[in-house]
């Protein structure tokens, strides 16, 4: 009954409800971006606000950005687990309610007065809203590789990943919108002995806010999400209630009905008698958490590094950056929002998309493999004669802000999205979602090394007119450049060399896979000692 329910599954026509889930998981993902890319403006803002014109150190600045990626990892080990043990639905609901609760605990950040403790206040929501988007991460894509049929699983989980790009193009437009508002309503927003107006204060804690209202409000049909059918029939051995499950929210085949066009399915693994990180564990699945774990460690340095590099470049290509010297609080944040909205609207979301049309026709390896090759090839581009040509002529300043914008289109239609498909598809039931949080939980310490080591790296003396911009000098941008190019490079031989393809394969049969492999290898194996075995036997004896 298993084999027909898993079949009917893999079968099944698209139907509403998988739109539905796909909006559902996405909301995660939204808030996702939308609060971990809302944090630059509004550090621009809290600049203005709190330091009256003094640079942010450094030590500030990295530990703002690393906090939530800290936060974001943690949760991704955690939840990811949580959702193995105690089942992705259960655990669903819990990381929407951090999520919504610390995104208001971050406006709502105490003091107004002292800037450390704001920083500080902060810092602690960032990190516990860290810990709901990281467990969003595993579950958003084990749910959905579990409800999606086998055509089009690996389109409806790069839907779900993609809207994060629409959080990122919502957190620039909230941000400008909220900016144009305050600076109208304020009389301008001008700054008198260096000290921003008293309601922009106001205005930041309102931009992380409003982030936490779309997730709220799918809050009520993420509770109402069924348990998936592969979680309850393959890791809880409740086929029956499996079936019920889906046949309340899906149209699916009878599963008594012998008559399919699918080709049928292997028999369902029994549940695993080995445990997570047990030897036979890592024969099975060493390389695919390894491959999984390190390309999307690669691919979260080159990404956010590349996003920090992205308001310093355009800032200094930008012709409003040589008027732009007695900027105010609001027309700080509205610029480096205003660049957040281009780069989302022509690189990032067309990314996304084309990953969605284009995932089960190519597959995940060869995007990945193409995405990263297309991101070096921009970053040597860039960096061997930035010295010489990028940084001299003045002409080329369009034609390198192009340029640059192919990284973000590259690196989502390639392996900033098939990082998160792959490690959905490859493990079994039982370890899913741990595996991918795994996977993830490497991504985020990429990012964190990135970031970090980035701001750290580019730290210059400060100037009395250079408030908060970590800025390299032409020699360090191009070394920069060389670097995320090389970490590509990296990335393009990890993928071809242990990285699987799983288009058009059930999930099961991802598993089986790895299956039949070790038993032909444990087979070799005794056949070969049985041949050196009997060789000794023939020997003639001194």
């Amino acid at each position: 009954m298993s084999i027909k329910l898993l079949s009917s599954l893999d079968a099944a026509r698209i139907q509403w409800y998988h739109f539905k889930a796909i909006i559902v998981a996405g909301m995660g993902l939204f808030t996702d971006a939308y609060d971990l890319f809302c944090i630059a403006p509004v550090m621009k803002m809290i600049s203005h606000v709190y330091y009256h014109g003094e640079s942010i150190n450094t030590a500030v600045l990295s530990t703002s950005y690393a906090i939530a990626l800290l936060g974001t990892a943690a949760g991704q080990l955690v939840f990811g687990y949580l959702g193995d043990r105690v089942g992705r639905r259960r655990v669903y609901g819990l990381c929407l309610i951090i999520m919504i609760l610390s995104s208001f605990g971050c406006g709502f950040s105490v003091c107004t007065t002292r800037r450390s403790c704001v920083v500080v206040s902060l810092g602690f929501f960032r990190f516990i809203l860290g810990l709901g988007i990281g467990g969003d991460y595993p579950l958003s894509a084990t749910i959905m590789s579990e409800f999606a049929n086998k055509r089009t699983r690996g389109a409806f989980i790069a839907a779900v990943f993609s809207m994060q790009g629409l959080g990122i193009l919502v957190s620039s437009a909230v941000t400008m919108a909220v900016c144009v508002a305050f600076k109208r309503g304020g009389g301008g927003g001008s700054e008198t002995d260096g000290k921003a107006p008293p309601e922009a204060d106001v205005a930041w804690r309102l931009i992380l806010m409003i982030g936490a209202l779309p997730a709220a409000l799918t809050f009520y049909w993420r509770m109402l999400m069924p348990e998936t059918a592969r979680y309850t029939a393959l890791v809880e051995n409740n086929i029956v209630q499996a079936a019920k499950d889906m046949e309340r929210v899906m149209t699916i085949t009878d599963i008594s009905d012998e008559t399919t066009t699918e080709p049928p399915l292997p028999p369902p693994p029994l549940p695993p008698s080995y445990t997570l990180f047990s030897l036979r564990f890592l024969r099975l699945h060493g390389r695919d958490l390894f491959a999984a774990s390190v390309n999307w460690f690669l691919v979260d340095v080159v990404f956010y590094t590349s996003n920090l590099l992205l308001s310093q470049i355009f800032s200094h290509y930008s012709d409003k950056s040589s008027s732009s010297t007695t900027e105010n609080v609001y027309d700080a944040a509205f610029e480096v929002a205003e660049l957040g909205a281009i780069i989302a609207a022509c690189s990032t979301i067309p990314g996304y998309w084309f990953t969605v049309y284009f995932i089960d026709k190519i597959g995940r390896v060869k995007i990945q493999i193409m995405g990263f090759f297309f991101m070096a090839v921009v970053y040597l581009v860039a960096g061997i004669p930035y010295t010489w040509y990028w940084s001299k002529h003045e002409q080329t300043k369009k034609g390198f802000m192009v340029l640059y914008g192919l990284v973000f289109f590259f690196s989502n239609f390639g392996p900033n999205t098939t990082t998160f498909i792959i490690p959905a598809e490859l493990f079994p039931a039982r370890f899913r979602s741990t595996c991918h949080g795994i996977s993830g939980a490497a991504g985020k310490l990429g990012a964190i090394v990135g970031t970090v080591g980035f701001l750290w790296a580019t730290e210059k003396e400060e100037d009395g007119d250079d408030m908060n911009k970590v800025y390299p000098e032409v020699n360090n941008m191009s070394v920069a450049f060389l670097i995320l190019g090389g970490v590509c490079i990296a990335g393009m031989f990890v993928t071809y060399f242990f990285t699987k393809e799983t288009m058009g394969r059930s999930l099961e049969e991802n598993e089986h896979e790895q299956e039949r492999n070790n038993n032909h290898e444990s087979q070799d194996e005794s056949q070969i000692v049985g041949r050196q075995s009997s060789a000794s036997t023939l020997l003639p004896t001194q």
